[in-house]
């Protein structure tokens, strides 16, 4: 059956945790286009335990759309299922299992969309775009549009399928996760003096780092578009010390930045740089010439925001049947979409509210709703 249920079930019992190859998922897409005679392209990354998958129905020398989504989904380890996480099961309208909302419902509504699209009139071709390692920083999709960048047509539009309702959304921060590393000096805490606490010094980074964040709340940085409507920053993991008697040499924390569209969130990176290497190293390096302060980046992607009055909103307002027009907390791929060229929105069955839990699913009536929103897509790319 090529239905988007039965494709769903299909794609749920591929355990694609972005720690695991989505090799026998891309192998079985790859086979189930073939069979209608759309070939596909795979672009993988290093070690070729993972691809993305690109595909073209209809004539390439036209602006087509893509319908985007990643095929990785997030662990299920610790959580509290009570159904087998990678086994589509069915109750009270609801379709449950890993990936459901998250995004495989979106992808099973594309594939399902495949055998009308071959045999359609199709004026404008439409693209289909698997990626893998969304969840861990939207990874392997820079490689499948550094492959798109070299065509010679690019897509009028992209629609990213991650669950909305199917509400139309055009926006959503970006994202820059960083790790910093403080090395300080070892002593007895009996001479605390002669040591470089580096915990201590941490804790003033991640102090500074709260002030920068009350910065970003000043009213003339919000946008009101966005929920909260200003720029956050939060550290979510610190590590250091051994014993309480011994002046902490290393300490590590993890912080982010959820940057609106309109500010580029190295600029808070930059700023704590400046003040680790003005207000602290110096004090730290005259007790140690060892210490020291680093930063490594452990992820990013740029917001998105596509203006309600672009063709790109009036397209997916015919698509989704509403101008209701919002933006989303979480990330996407649709920055770096946009970013390459491509006018972006993000629309696909589901909620986020159901994302990331256990017993994630989507519902039978978002489903078939998704099903008709791709069916008007279809009939757009068939007319002059």
């Amino acid at each position: 059956m090529n239905d988007s249920r039965a494709l769903l079930a299909r794609l749920v019992a591929f355990d694609t945790t972005s720690r695991e190859s989505n090799l026998a998922l891309i192998d079985y897409v790859r086979d189930y286009l073939a069979a209608f005679g759309v070939s596909a392209e795979l672009t993988y990354n290093d070690s070729r335990t993972k691809a993305n998958l690109f595909a073209t129905i209809g004539p390439q020398e036209h602006p087509g759309i893509v319908l985007s989504g990643h095929t990785d989904v997030v662990p299920v380890d610790g959580q509290a299922w009570t159904r087998p996480a990678f086994e589509l099961t069915e109750a009270e309208g609801r379709l449950y299992g890993r990936g459901t909302a998250d995004m495989k419902g979106y992808l099973a509504c594309v594939l399902a969309l495949v055998p009308a699209a071959v045999k359609a009139p199709l004026r404008r071709p439409l693209h289909l775009a698997l990626s893998y390692d969304e969840e861990v920083g939207c990874l392997g999709v820079r490689g499948l549009l550094a492959q798109l960048s070299q065509r010679a047509v690019k897509p009028m539009l992209c629609v990213i399928g991650e669950p909305t309702e199917l509400k139309p959304v055009l926006g959503h921060k970006g994202k820059l996760a960083v790790r910093c590393e403080v090395k300080g000096a070892a002593c007895h805490s009996a001479y605390t003096p002669q040591g470089v606490n580096a915990i201590e010094y941490a804790a003033r980074l991640i102090g500074e780092l709260g002030r920068l964040a009350e910065t970003l709340k000043a009213q003339e940085q919000c946008d009101t578009n966005f929920d909260p409507p200003f720029s956050t920053v939060q550290t979510g993991v610190i590590q250091g010390g051994q014993a309480l008697n011994i002046v902490p040499e290393h300490c590590r924390f993890d912080f982010e930045v959820r940057a609106l569209p309109s500010l580029n969130p190295a600029r808070v990176l930059e700023q704590l740089r400046d003040y680790a290497q003005h207000s602290l190293l110096p004090a730290m390096q005259a007790v140690s010439g060892q210490s020291a302060i680093h930063f490594h980046e452990l992820s990013s992607y740029p917001g998105l925001y596509t203006a309600p009055d672009s063709p790109a909103a009036e397209w997916l307002a015919q698509f989704c049947g509403s101008r209701d027009f919002g933006t989303v907390a979480f990330g996407t791929e649709g920055g770096l979409f946009d970013q390459a060229g491509v006018p972006t929105v993000v629309c696909g069955p589901g909620s986020m509210d159901q994302g990331h839990k256990p017993d994630e699913f989507v519902s039978v009536e978002q489903l078939a709703a998704c099903d008709a929103m791709l069916e008007r897509v279809l009939e757009f790319v068939c007319r002059d």
